[in-house]
């Protein structure tokens, strides 16, 4: 089995290993065969790395911008790599540069794959298994570490650079980086067969309204509503599973939030990118090593309602700040927005009632519906359909209370009729000819829709997006 080593596009390169072979029949997959020439070249670069490094002086290094030293290592690692011109081509030793530089300054092996702007997630299941989802598929990436040791300083050196640690004392880490992709790690000894990293990446422009029509992921009878309700000022809720786009739309939707009013936003790591000037920005904070210091979503939320916002948006509703986040959205603080993880509509009204019982309060369960009922008025479920691409599944309206149960409908809906050829999911939107209770809230803050928008009708066949 042979082995290569590729250029990501405007990234540095990286050693790579064979792709793992196909198991027969319902075989399990197979790890991937390390060639004896691969072993080597790692080994190489593991010796070259502590040699450039050695030779640098350390002293210095605090007087250096990051710039000088690269320069500096290049130069050192250029000059060893010299010394013995037969052990590598010239090609190779480009390469081994290149590594070194990333081993020093940037993530490793994996610094290349957070240059390609085609990548938005990285998983990592130990040292010689990584998997990208590029372009809403999830695939096999021929990039290795060392070993275990190799790729706990890779994250270390994540969660150092913005402030958190991840050791055996503190096995998990969840963290922002500085370029706003999103790291979750868990190591030894919660991490069984090796640290497990998740990065989840954003690009540098954050999509837009445009591109989520581009890619069909809503329709123009779909947004038109959705843009008189944020106007409106109509709390909306986005349910969905984890990597189905709740994030991106709420980022869309944000843009429609007239520019002369004050936002707060509340996220465990933050991922918004609004687009509002006027927004107070505050992430929770884990505690330190005494266990002390600690700030969670609801001290946020609670102290945000002292900063004169104009809406609430919380980046994720998870746990007991459901109820602090529902008494904000009714009491003066309508076109409020936050996600969920749910599966449907339905469900994220059940979740929202878990997480309110976890406030740690002795409310029965009919006031907990009703506070629901009067708080919510849409929910948007966004979903990641078979074959990777992202869709609005479905937009319900909460309607009030039918005796102890929230009751609501459905507005506009996707319907998918199967896949294509490549498993892609295949079907049609379509609006289901209920006319939402919300048309005369949103009539008297100027946003007139025609009743024609909700007659029942298929608005447009959909396939890959």
């Amino acid at each position: 089995m042979g082995w290569t080593r590729n250029r990501a596009p405007d990234g540095p390169q990286t050693a790579v290993v064979p792709e793992a072979r196909e198991p027969a029949g319902d075989e399990p997959p197979l790890l991937p065969e390390f060639d004896p020439a691969v072993d080597r070249f790692l080994a190489l670069k593991r010796k070259l790395h502590y040699d450039v490094i050695g030779s640098i002086d350390l002293a210095s290094m605090g007087s250096l911008t990051e710039h000088e030293l690269r320069v500096q290592v290049r130069r050192k690692a250029e000059v060893i790599c010299r010394q013995d011109p037969a052990l590598l081509s010239h090609s190779d030793r480009e390469k081994l540069v290149e590594e070194i530089l990333d081993e020093a300054f940037g993530y490793g092996p994996i610094e290349s794959l957070m240059h390609d702007p085609d990548v938005c997630d990285i998983l990592i299941n130990g040292p010689k298994q990584t998997y990208i989802e590029r372009r809403g598929r999830l695939e096999r990436c021929p990039v290795a570490f060392l070993n275990d040791q190799h790729l706990l300083h890779i994250i270390q050196r994540m969660a150092a650079n913005v402030g958190r640690r991840i050791d055996e004392n503190s096995p998990m880490v969840d963290a922002r980086l500085p370029d706003g992709s999103r790291l979750n790690a868990i190591i030894h000894p919660v991490a069984l067969n090796g640290p497990l990293v998740s990065i989840r990446r954003f690009g540098a422009r954050p999509l837009t309204i445009d591109d989520l029509l581009t890619y069909q992921a809503i329709t123009p009878e779909m947004l038109r509503f959705l843009r008189a309700c944020v106007i409106s000022r109509v709390n909306v809720v986005i349910s969905g599973g984890t990597g189905s786009g709740k994030t991106t739309l709420l980022n869309a939707l944000s843009v429609y939030i007239p520019p002369d009013e004050r936002l707060a936003t509340i996220e465990d790591a933050a991922e918004l990118q609004l687009q509002q000037t006027h927004v107070a920005r505050m992430e929770t904070r884990p505690p330190n090593l005494e266990g002390r210091g600690q700030v969670t979503t609801r001290d946020l939320v609670r102290n945000a309602l002292r900063m004169r916002p104009d809406r609430i948006i919380v980046g994720e509703c998870r746990g007991d700040e459901a109820l602090d986040m529902l008494q904000a959205m009714n009491t003066g603080h309508e076109g409020s927005l936050t996600t969920i993880h749910a599966n449907s509509p339905r469900d994220a009204i059940s979740r929202l009632e878990m997480m309110i019982g976890m406030a740690g309060f002795d409310i029965p369960i009919w006031v907990v519906r009703r506070q629901i009922a009067s708080s919510i008025n849409i929910i948007v479920q966004v979903q990641r359909m078979m074959g990777g691409p992202r869709k609005i599944v479905r937009i319900s309206e909460v309607t009030g209370m039918e005796q102890d149960i929230v009751s609501m409908h459905d507005v506009f809906e996707f319907v998918q009729t199967g896949v294509d050829e490549r498993r892609v999911a295949q079907g049609f939107f379509r609006s289901t000819g209920i006319r939402p209770n919300c048309i005369a809230k949103l009539k008297a803050s100027g946003e007139d829709l025609p009743i024609e928008l909700f007659e029942r009708k298929v608005l447009s066949a959909v396939g890959e997006s």
